[in-house]
């Protein structure tokens, strides 16, 4: 045992002990022979532990919201899987706050995985996550998320211990017992030196706007996190916004709701801009890109689009075609934003760049860019005004995003509201 883990860390083990007890008990023995202490959490529903739990599946599936007798008694796989997901998630949350569980492991098929990934995703950034996985070697998107969950193939299936199983699981156990050795030590030594957190949003369309405000923001001591606003973007930021890594944001680049509002393909969810405000941390906010929807190649464009002459189309590269939101899309984005920024616990403030939210909307020494429209603009600055709490400051500045005296008001704005929480 070395230094890092005299002390012994506590790592959680979530696994079906009804069919993978002898791959769980594996694992376990090999934590605990690292000098760490392993919390067994078991997820089987059908039958009895191969292995004694610390967390049984009875807890877990209360936890879930139901009964172990109930799921064993309607015998839907579907439903007991749902139920044992949410169940774990609450169990990993719990076992964290408790100061139980410094790092997770998980195991199994694809149920397994479903359940295991869960109790992942509900613990934050940091936190060590391994997932071992016979389906680690497809689409994983579903069982990572915003979160950083490392899954490890299994190779064969997780159905009894043979030469493989037992070579890809001692591989699980040894990833995470490092993982939350050198997560300890990386936290002992990076304490008192670590940065205030901010996070931005942005895109190419506001990159000028954001590489100038995250240079004055590094001048005045923080760390700047950069979100691409490309849905899983967004949801990134709003989720370490909702684990308490972030002090204020500066969420200039919003776009991702005219994904969410017309179909488009980087859309975040209906949950976007509503973390900061439940945290309660400052924000400054302002309609970047919000002209803009965003489709793959032009043939991707749906129908009810492409049909329509009104419309006006950008081909911004060859796999991303944008389209300009109407006037009437622009009016109920205004009210979202407001209604958004009227939910938040903290201090907010509202920027409108008067000549243009992105670069293909404004006026240059070339004139009007592809996505120039001024009523669209209009409609979307009124109807933040007119749906905005009356204490929250809204600034309209006669410039485009991009310009340095936008810049300039936005970045003074949030370190103020920085200065005096």
């Amino acid at each position: 045992m070395n230094a890092t883990n005299s002390a012994g860390h506590s790592i959680a083990l979530f696994a079906a002990l009804d069919t993978k007890s002898d791959e769980a008990r594996l694992v376990r023995d090999i934590i605990v022979a690292r000098g760490h202490r392993a919390v067994v959490v078991n997820t089987g529903v059908v039958g009895e532990p191969g292995l004694a739990p610390d967390v049984g599946a009875a807890a877990v599936a209360e936890a879930g919201g139901t009964s172990l007798v109930a799921l064993r008694d309607r015998a839907d796989r579907g439903e007991a899987i749902a139920a044992m997901a949410r169940g774990a998630a609450v169990i990993a949350a719990q076992l964290r706050a408790a100061g139980r569980l410094d790092g997770v492991v998980g195991l199994g098929g694809s149920a397994g995985t479903a359940v295991g990934s869960a109790a992942m995703r509900a613990l934050p950034v940091g936190v060590p996550k391994v997932l071992a996985s016979t389906v680690a070697s497809g689409n994983v998107a579903p069982y990572v998320g915003t979160k950083d969950v490392a899954m490890l193939y299994s190779v064969v299936d997780i159905a009894g211990l043979n030469r493989l199983s037992r070579a890809v699981l001692t591989n699980a156990a040894g990833a995470v017992c490092g993982a939350v050795e050198a997560a300890a030590q990386h936290a002992h030594q990076a304490a008192a030196a670590e940065k205030p957190l901010l996070a931005a949003s942005m895109f190419g369309n506001t990159t000028e706007l954001v590489d100038t405000a995250r240079a004055v923001f590094e001048q005045q001591g923080y760390e700047v996190l950069v979100f691409h606003a490309t849905g899983s973007g967004g949801q990134t930021m709003e989720g370490l916004i909702r684990d308490g890594f972030i002090a204020g944001v500066y969420d200039v680049t919003t776009t991702e709701w005219a994904d969410q509002l017309c179909g488009g393909v980087f859309s975040a969810g209906p949950t976007r801009l509503d973390a900061a405000g439940e945290r309660g941390i400052p924000q400054v906010i302002a309609p970047g890109c919000l002209d803009m929807v965003n489709f793959g190649n032009e043939a991707t464009v749906p129908a009810q689009y492409k049909d329509d002459p009104t419309r006006k189309f950008y081909v911004w590269n060859p796999e991303v075609t944008l389209m300009r939101t109407t006037v009437e899309e622009n009016a109920e984005l205004g009210k979202i934003v407001a209604e958004k920024a009227n939910a938040a616990k903290g201090p907010v403030e509202v920027f409108l760049p008067l000549q243009g939210i992105s670069i293909v909307d404004s006026v240059t020494d070339e004139g009007p860019q592809p996505f120039w429209w001024p009523a669209a603009d209009r409609a979307l600055f009124d109807a933040i005004k007119r749906h905005i709490r009356p204490d929250i400051p809204v600034h309209e500045l006669d410039v485009n995003i991009n310009d340095p005296a936008f810049a300039q008001a936005t970045t003074d704005a949030l370190l103020a509201m920085l200065g005096r929480t």
